[in-house]
């Protein structure tokens, strides 16, 4: 018998410009996630198993993360509703198997996350697991999870952030998918507000329409600029443009370079007060500077020294 995979502790802090939805009772599909080069896979369990495939969807999920190398790429398990009978189960399969982090779907208070984190460690400690390895992410799906959305995020130390879900939010909301975004407008600005100010990620939703590429570009332009980690897919052919929006341009990292390299130059000359072709340059010109450089790294798009 093969030994089990084991995968190194997941980190808060990593890239995560694309989450790719995926059916865990689908063992075809699930097998070869890795090869797309998506930052993180959601193995669902959720919305896309049958309420009788339940016991089925796990056992299948359990397979692939003891018996699938996915090398880098993190993998999240989106669970089922605190609401259902299922979650706790999926719990305890999800930290038996060794999941990187578990989604709880429709999230709408601190509570929630506090139980969802209760049923992790028990599970952690019945499983051998190191305690605190397995993260958590909110899946912000209706008004009031949007509201609460800073204490949600700021509910665990083992929070790596949150997410929208488009379908359920619009719903609640009684709206429709509109060109310009203007529906979603005020639960992504309030949603990435809180989720910055509790020091965590920010997701948007994903896309539907698959046959809609104009309409998926202008989206994926739109958080980008909004200032979005990243963005769920549901298609691998959505991936590369996801990534290379969600990527410092040449221009700014020149930008950005520019200004590290001539704060760092006046910091060891002990001049406290930074002067950047003719600018002054404050702290948070250069903490930003710092960021874009190190997302490059991340991406893979910088090739400089710094």
């Amino acid at each position: 018998m093969a030994d089990k995979i084991t995968r190194p502790r997941p980190k808060k802090d990593r890239l995560r410009r694309t989450m790719m939805f995926m059916n865990a009772q689908r063992p075809g599909l699930i097998k070869d996630a890795y090869i797309y080069g998506v930052d993180s896979i959601i193995l669902d369990l959720e919305d896309a198993v049958a309420v009788n495939q339940k016991d089925a969807a796990r056992f299948s999920l359990y397979h692939a993360l003891t018996t699938i190398d996915y090398g880098d790429t993190e993998v999240i398990v989106r669970i089922n509703g605190l609401d259902t009978e299922y979650w706790q189960e999926d719990v305890r399969v999800c930290v038996a198997g060794g999941a990187d982090g578990i989604r709880i779907a429709k999230c709408e208070s601190a509570d929630m996350v506090r139980q969802v984190e209760a049923a992790v460690e028990a599970a952690e400690r019945e499983f051998g697991v190191e305690v605190g390895r397995t993260l958590l992410m909110a899946a912000l799906e209706s008004p009031l999870g949007i509201m609460n959305a800073y204490e949600i995020c700021t509910a665990s130390d083992r929070m790596l952030g949150c997410a929208i879900s488009g379908g359920d939010f619009r719903q609640s909301m009684h709206v429709q998918i509109e060109p310009d975004g203007i529906e979603m407008q005020a639960a992504r600005g309030q949603m990435l507000l809180a989720a910055r100010a509790a020091g965590v990620q920010c997701l948007d939703t994903m896309f539907p329409n698959l046959d809609d590429e104009e309409g998926f570009r202008r989206e994926v332009d739109l958080v980008a600029r909004m200032g979005f980690d990243g963005k769920s897919v549901i298609n691998p052919k959505q991936i590369a443009y996801i990534h290379e929006k969600f990527a410092p341009t040449q221009k700014q990292i020149a930008h950005a370079e520019n200004i590290a390299r001539g704060c760092r130059a006046q910091s060891e000359a002990g001049i406290g007060v930074y002067v950047v072709d003719g600018k002054m340059v404050d702290p948070p010109f250069y903490k930003e500077a710092e960021r874009i450089i190190e997302l490059a790294k991340k991406c893979g798009v910088y090739h400089g020294d710094l």
